[in-house]
């Protein structure tokens, strides 16, 4: 019984911790709203003051995990370089330790901190159902969050506190922790596990707290630091995972927060098996090392490893950049193969993920403008290699509509500011457009196919008709593409003066073909593939012309490049 109590008193705790970090972490963030694109663009320009903001951020949010799975998402949507995020990822390992200095003021106190933690958790909850306004909700939301982390906490002391009257349970532990390397393999993976360093090591903590691995706190603390520099390993695999979908810079901002994290677990494991870092900490903190210090001197312990790592790699971050570029080469082709721009994690904070959704219309614009491009280009020229390429950008566009579709849809079941639930039907229209223009580009191959298959050839004069058809297309895509991109209405009002030429083209150009028909200057089956070839054309001018119009209605957003 008294096993299942303990087993019931970690879930229980842990899920606390964990549910109140995540709510914290989500009070902040909501807090934070627009003002997270100005921080990131004015205060990444320097290392000193990335590596700062880095700090700051995760101090806030609690948890080194989101503040890296957010950069590895701001990465993902071009607004961060991948040497500015490494930077603010070395500034979250800093940053993280403060969880541990929080937790350890129940080591500290002599009143529990649930005495507190309790009605701030009770205020927070009031304030977040009742209140309207929507910066008071968010931090009521902190304030629970930040009421039930300490709650968490506090059932986990409560659990762990038989573990000194237990003898079994302390040898399991010694032992364990009298073989650094099988200490940091578990530290390592009870963080994977519990997806959370900050949890991983409050556990650690607390345990020491209770007893658990002895009372000879020299000993003691000699012991768990192993388990410290496992954590520091296991805190890495979440960014890899959210990673996973996301482009190469994403990715290598991910190997490059594992890469600095392994190696500083490397250098500085032999100070910690021979019992020398665990020495020099107990000589600088300015108190006994004891039962109630214990959990502050692993604390210290946590902080300086990542202030080590920190100073060492920030001067190497060019050296790091270069590694996991070279680790990860940019494929070719890559960059246009598929929307990466739609982090999941983004999808919390609208108007940064609103504007991920916009800077892919504008990568779904330029494939469409390819294959239309390529399609009349390999009309003209007999080109089957300009032809196969329009198939395969007629592919990346349906993939793109997809996943933009998919990604709008998850947004739109978010609470949002009425003017993004005004755009998102517009944002669909606009991705259903420029899907189709692909699909125009494609008949436009096909004719082409046809063309060459029964070795028909146009005249002089319907080749330099068709080539005006190409450069007008050129331009009004141009002229779609900057409006878009700027909320340009002046670009827009020339895109659909140009759609109004092409149209009066139309009837012109076929006038022209039924005439050349009649003096035999080209055959019939010409004809009929030429007029194809402008209809088509014609339709991918409506379609771009329902894009401009939906700028000239108000769609509108910041592009950052």
């Amino acid at each position: 019984m008294g096993l299942v109590k303990i087993i019931f008193g970690i879930i229980g705790g842990l899920g606390l911790f964990l549910f109140g970090m995540s709510l914290m972490s989500d009070g902040i963030k909501a807090l934070a709203g627009g003002r997270l694109k100005f921080f990131l663009t004015a205060l990444t320009r320097r290392r000193f003051t990335a590596v700062l903001l880095g700090a700051f951020a995760t101090m806030l949010v609690q948890s080194s995990s989101a503040t890296t799975v957010m950069t590895v998402g701001f990465v993902n949507a071009g607004l961060l370089t991948l040497r500015q995020a490494l930077c603010v990822v070395l500034g979250a390992n800093v940053g993280t330790t403060v969880t541990a200095w929080l937790i350890s003021l129940l080591g500290l106190q002599t009143v529990s901190i649930t005495a507190y933690a309790l009605p701030m958790a009770g205020i927070g909850f009031f304030m977040n159902i009742a209140c309207r306004d929507s910066r008071k909700k968010s931090t009521g939301m902190t304030m629970l969050g930040f009421g039930l982390l300490f709650i968490g906490v506090s059932f986990m002391q409560e659990t762990f506190a038989p573990l000194r009257d237990c003898p079994d349970a302390q040898q399991v532990l010694i032992r364990l922790g009298g073989y650094p390397l099988l200490a940091l393999l578990a530290g390592t993976i009870l963080t994977i596990l519990m997806q959370s360093s900050s949890a991983s090591i409050m556990v650690i903590q607390v345990l020491a707290l209770q007893g658990a691995f002895g009372t000879d706190w020299n000993v003691v603390l000699n012991m768990v630091l192993p388990f410290v520099l496992g954590d520091n390993i296991g805190t890495t695999i979440t960014a890899q995972l959210a990673a996973i979908r996301s482009s190469r810079n994403a990715k290598r901002t991910a190997m490059g927060h594992t890469i600095f994290n392994i190696i500083g677990v490397i250098y500085i494991l032999p100070f910690v098996w021979s019992g020398a870092f665990g020495a020099f900490i107990s000589r600088i903190t300015p108190w006994e090392l004891s039962q109630h210090t214990i959990m502050a001197d692993i604390a210290a312990a946590n902080t300086l490893i990542k202030i080590i790592n920190t100073a060492i790699f920030l001067p190497l971050i060019g050296v790091l950049e270069t590694s996991v570029i070279k680790i990860l080469p940019i494929k070719p082709g890559e960059a246009d193969e598929k929307p990466v721009a739609l982090d999941e994690h983004l999808l919390d904070t609208p108007e940064i993920a609103f504007q991920q959704v916009h800077r892919e219309l504008l990568r779904m614009v330029k494939i469409t403008r390819k294959a239309a491009s390529q399609a009349i280009a390999g009309l003209l020229e007999d080109s089957h290699e300009k032809l196969a390429k329009v198939h395969k950008n007629e592919k990346k566009s349906d993939e793109f509509q997809y996943e933009i579709t998919a990604y709008l849809s998850r947004l739109a079941r978010r609470p949002l500011p009425g003017k993004y639930s005004d755009e998102i039907p517009v944002l669909l229209h606009t991705v259903n457009d420029l899907e189709r223009v692909g699909d125009l580009a494609v008949n436009i191959a096909e004719v082409a196919e046809r063309k060459w298959s029964q070795k028909i050839e146009f005249s002089p004069e319907a080749m330099n008709e068709a080539r005006e058809i190409e450069d007008i297309l050129r331009t009004m895509f141009a002229c779609t593409r900057a409006a878009l991109k700027h909320n340009d209405k002046e670009a827009a009002e020339q895109a659909l003066a140009i759609e109004n030429k092409l149209n009066a083209m139309q009837t012109e150009l076929r006038k022209n073909h039924v005439r050349r028909m009649g003096c035999n200057e080209c055959s019939p089956e010409s004809g009929l593939i030429f007029i194809d070839l402008v209809d088509n054309a014609e339709k991918i001018g409506d379609h771009l012309t329902n894009i401009a119009q939906s700028v000239i209605g108000g769609l509108q957003w910041e592009h950052h490049e």
